[in-house]
């Protein structure tokens, strides 16, 4: 699914202030936060679409690149993996807390206890990682996999919850549904209060007082999940994408972890990636050298015809403008590369032999670089530069 322009999920101009940009934020994430909208998976949703775009506008060096570029100026996990910038929920509360002036909102709707938003967050699931091969075509061109992961999913007896049924809870005796404890203690510089995880609903604030039978009480049972990955074009090997909320699921209810995607790429048969340049290996025969010649390229759309010029030396490099890879992070593609390599004959016959005594004694057969012509460094140098 294509991301919003960031601008449009704040409702601010592109023009906005710093300060414009973090009092829009402030009001999305009033009106979406998981705490006023329990359960309500496009709340929660918007939540991290708004924290993803202030992520990059109220930084200058993002906000810059993404105004010159868009999505792909910002990299490839803001450019729209289904993970929003690849930040989870904890990676909010945790980066952009303080957005509320150092307290969270909600604390009097709920009575002041789990300021993440209950044991959703407690007991968040872990992430997933996997490994995806692609092959040059679909680095090319990017390609959507569906892959079947196994994983811990939410028990289907209790949807998640751990509990025989819903009235298979009870208030937290110990902390009184508030998920904390609070401890004063008297010292010489007066009174100090420290707050503490209650030990026996471990943050939750209820405990449970009949346990599911299928998932014994966690909530989670082993399943598994096609999950369809839009993978942009321009990844590369070793990268990592990340889907939000695609990982395990948390223990009863809590937020599922993150899918950790791996790129591999499949070897070419016959082209090498360098960056986004691709590069071949052209072997022509010496006549082909000395007289000249046309010959198709193999590229990742088809075949491209290209001239070799008589007397082309081995080492010759020859370029096929932006029919290489594209860049993730700008609208840039790369080139193919074509070193012409001059195949020397191996076995010769009889009359191949006389024939080449008799081109060794021209004088157009003993070398003559002419001045100014490059040779092997120089033609490497430009190679790579």
């Amino acid at each position: 699914m294509a991301k919003r322009d960031f601008y449009e999920v704040l409702g601010v101009g592109r023009n906005a202030t710093e300060a414009e940009i973090k009092k829009a934020y402030r009001q999305m994430a009033l009106k979406y936060h998981p705490d006023k909208n329990p359960g309500n998976k496009e709340a929660e949703e918007k939540f991290k679409e708004a924290a993803s775009a202030y992520e990059v506008l109220s930084d200058k060096e993002k906000r810059q690149k993404y105004d010159q570029f868009g999505h792909q100026g910002v990299g490839s996990s803001a450019a729209g993996n289904g993970g929003y910038g690849g930040m989870n929920m904890e990676d909010i509360f945790q980066n952009f807390g303080d957005i509320f002036g150092g307290h969270n909102p909600f604390e009097s709707f709920f009575g002041g206890g789990q300021s993440r938003g209950g044991r959703r967050y407690v007991n968040r699931g872990s992430n997933l990682r996997i490994k995806v091969r692609l092959t040059l075509e679909e680095i090319a061109h990017g390609v959507e996999k569906k892959i079947k992961v196994n994983k811990l999913v939410a028990c289907t007896t209790c949807q998640g919850s751990g509990a025989q049924n819903s009235s298979s809870f009870q208030t937290c005796p110990t902390c009184h549904g508030q998920g904390q404890i609070r401890r004063v203690t008297n010292t010489i510089l007066g009174q100090m209060q420290t707050t503490s995880t209650c030990p026996q609903c471990n943050g939750e604030g209820q405990v449970i007082t009949a346990k599911c039978k299928t998932c014994n009480g966690s909530g989670v049972m082993h399943g598994e999940e096609v999950i369809s990955i839009n993978i942009p074009a321009g990844v590369g090997e070793r990268m990592q994408l990340t889907m939000s909320g695609k990982g395990n699921a948390g223990e009863r209810g809590g937020v599922p972890g993150d899918l950790v995607i791996a790129i591999e790429e499949i070897e070419h048969s016959y082209l090498t990636r360098d960056g986004i340049n691709l590069l071949y290996n052209l072997h022509i025969g010496f006549s082909d050298a000395a007289l000249g010649t046309s010959v198709d390229i193999p590229t990742l759309e088809g075949k491209a015809r290209i001239k070799i010029e008589p007397g082309t030396h081995a080492g010759k490099v020859l370029r096929l403008k932006g029919k290489g890879l594209p860049d993730i992070n700008s609208h840039r593609r790369g080139d193919i590369l074509v070193n012409v390599d001059v195949w020397t004959p191996q076995n010769l016959s009889p009359e191949e032999r006389q024939i080449l005594e008799k081109l060794r004694l021209s004088p157009n057969f003993k070398p003559n670089p002419k001045k100014g012509e490059k040779g092997f460094f120089e033609r490497m140098k430009e190679y790579f530069h």
